[in-house]
């Protein structure tokens, strides 16, 4: 008997791959948003963009939460890399998330969660590993799936699997000064996205497993907005699909 599992994406090109693999799906609407229901490796799926930054993203998935009640939660989409030796094409497991943006001092430690504790919010560490081993098998795959000219544009010839810290804020990072600041604050991070570490929380809060799967699309740097859309049409779409089969097969 298969799970009930929630997926997310943040933007369209990011689900079509997973959408493609769900023939038969069908929509219900809620919030706005349009929740997908379909079957996947014998397993419910409930597929579901979050939309844009944090809000967007815990909306979405208290929604889920509450409609849907899954089993477990993953997230698929894009971030820059800001991690030594974080390249883009390469893909960072996120085992713990954190909100670069927090800052309710001085009543709390900057980066703290009132009320929790804790800065960090930790994914399931079984859904880490499988989508370690998820993601090694689709950087093996995807550069043969790829023509000569856009591994070259990419620099996709080896890409890696990375697994730690995923950083989140309501912003697009975009400047090399922005993606240096984070870095020098916050050492241990290697990418850094819009909804992770917001998806996390609710997660938390009801007590479903997580675990966040980010695609480096771009280094957050002078560059980002001219790469961004270019890798999430060319490569991202590909990996997501072939990530989501391959885990969803391992469960």
């Amino acid at each position: 008997m298969g799970q009930t599992i929630a997926i997310i994406s943040a933007l369209h090109e990011e689900q079509a791959g997973l959408l493609a693999l769900m023939p038969g799906q069908r929509p219900e609407r809620l919030a706005g948003r349009e929740f997908w229901r379909g079957q996947l490796q014998g397993h419910e799926v409930i597929a579901v963009l979050s939309g844009i930054g944090k809000v967007a993203a815990a909306t979405t998935t208290a929604v889920l939460m509450e409609r849907f009640a899954p089993q477990l939660l993953i997230f698929t989409g894009v971030a820059g890399g800001i991690g030594d030796g974080v390249s883009v094409g390469d893909i960072v497991v996120g085992s713990s998330y954190l909100q670069h943006d927090m800052d309710a001092s001085p009543l709390f430690a900057r980066h703290e969660l009132p009320g929790y504790g804790r800065s960090r919010l930790l994914a399931d560490p079984r859904l880490v590993a499988l989508m370690q081993q998820a993601a090694e098998q689709a950087i093996a795959w995807l550069p043969r799936q790829l023509d000569p000219a856009t591994r070259a544009a990419f620099g996709l010839q080896v890409p890696r699997v990375h697994c730690g810290n995923l950083i989140t804020g309501d912003r697009f990072v975009a400047t090399a000064a922005e993606s240096c600041a984070l870095r020098t604050e916050l050492g241990s991070a290697l990418a850094v996205d819009m909804e992770s570490a917001a998806v996390a929380q609710v997660c938390h809060d009801y007590g479903v497993p997580f675990c966040a799967v980010r695609t480096i699309s771009d280094r957050a740097d002078d560059q980002a907005h001219v790469d961004f859309p270019a890798f999430l049409h060319q490569v991202a779409r590909h990996y997501s699909g072939r990530m989501l089969e391959t885990a969803l097969s391992l469960l």
